[in-house]
């Protein structure tokens, strides 16, 4: 067993008001600490508080010492909706919407016909890069989709493979309806709740579904939840991305965790959201891609209601793997403060996924830690794609920097 001091945090933010406000720091959200230090002992935090008192802090012999010379320690961030098991390119598309075409949720049957072709390794080979990129940009925690096989054995793949690298998995093969069902939805419903979620239930922990026009209806997305309950799968949602509907209502019915794009919002599914425990996650990135108006994230927490922050990384609407980019655009475009965007891109994705271990600098938590090299967070919106992010570390190890 290690213990790790990490010392000469110009700001280090916790996530924990009562955590901070016990060294000394300040009682918002954040919970902030000037000229902090903490101590990691096996992979969990085990002491914060302010440099000047590390030496006497917990009474721990230290095995290491971490500089962070001034810098910014946060949380890991928690990217709590991404589809990065895939095969193919759509730049193509990306292009076309710049000059004018509308974006449309059959633009997927292009990544499902590539991703159906490509070799295990292949898929295998484009994750871990994409995982690489997303651990440089601070992130610890992240869930993973499929959703781009649509029959079974890909989907069985998909799943699977993302198994390898997170406990976040989440089936999706109600993405949309494949082209060879197109004439007869029913049947492909009946394959989505029976052989297919025989399949890749052992080796998901959630199950979501595009309840959209153009991908699945109420009615039929309300069926495939229930059938990932009764298997054992919690539920998520995506829903009001192309245009306002009952899947927001949907989600809070069924207990799913969180709903997600969120982009129209109308007064009653605002105050459905803050009278339930449904996170609502925003993903900036989609409205950055796909030129659709960005959702409100300012009448969202206004209203009460919990927001996280997450990238959607995927071939089509939103192929970045940057929260920091994220929190650049909701804090310019989204009404979010840089510490409400900060906030939820780590708290609040940790909320989104039922995570009570991550998306916090507290004893106890897991050390999943990204430094800003720079004196606030503040920067990360400040300075637009800028790469601020230095060391990062899971469970108090180095993956990054």
């Amino acid at each position: 067993m290690t213990r790790t001091l990490f010392t000469n945090i110009g700001l280090l933010v916790t996530n924990n008001p009562s955590e901070a406000v016990r060294a000394g720091g300040t009682q918002t959200p954040t919970g902030e600490i000037e000229n902090a230090a903490m101590i990691v002992d096996n992979g969990l935090v085990a002491w914060v508080g302010r440099a000047a008192d590390a030496e006497t802090g917990g009474g721990f012999d230290i095995d290491a010492v971490v500089n962070l010379h001034g810098n910014t320690l946060i949380p890991g961030f928690v990217d709590s909706h991404s589809h990065i098991v895939f095969a193919g390119d759509r730049a193509g598309e990306f292009a076309a919407r710049m000059a004018g075409k509308p974006y449309a949720a059959g633009g997927i049957r292009s990544t499902v016909a590539a991703t159906r072709e490509a070799s295990d390794d292949e898929l295998r080979e484009r994750l871990h890069a994409l995982l690489t990129e997303m651990h440089a940009q601070g992130t610890t925690t992240v869930e993973i989709k499929s959703g781009y096989g649509l029959d079974v054995a890909t989907e069985e793949r998909l799943v699977r493979l993302a198994r390898e690298v997170t406990e976040e998995v989440t089936f999706l093969g109600a993405h949309v309806v494949p082209a060879e069902f197109t004439d007869n939805r029913e049947d492909y419903v009946q394959l989505v709740i029976g052989e297919m979620l025989e399949k890749c239930a052992p080796h998901a922990k959630w199950i979501d579904v595009f309840c959209e026009e153009g991908a699945f209806t109420v009615e039929e997305s309300r069926r495939i939840l229930n059938a990932g309950k009764e298997s054992g799968l919690l539920p998520r949602v995506h829903a009001s991305q192309l245009g306002p509907g009952e899947g927001i209502a949907l989600a809070i019915q069924v207990g799913a965790a969180s709903v997600d794009h969120c982009t129209y919002l109308t007064d009653a599914d605002v105050d459905a959201l803050a009278a339930s425990q449904t996170v609502a996650t925003l993903l900036p990135g989609v409205e950055f891609s796909t030129k659709q108006p960005y959702p409100s994230g300012r009448r969202l927490i206004d209203a009460g209601v919990s927001v996280a922050l997450s990238t959607d990384c995927n071939p089509g609407s939103s192929f970045t793997s940057s929260m920091p980019f994220c929190i650049a655009v909701a804090v310019r475009e989204m009404g979010m403060t840089p510490a409400e965007a900060l906030w939820s891109s780590t708290a609040g994705g940790a909320q989104a996924l039922q995570r009570t271990e991550v998306g916090k600098i507290s004893v106890g938590m897991r050390a999943d830690l990204a430094e800003i090299t720079a004196p606030s967070y503040v920067h990360l919106a400040y300075r637009p794609g800028v790469p601020l992010i230095g060391r990062v570390w899971k469970d108090g190890e180095l993956i990054a920097g």
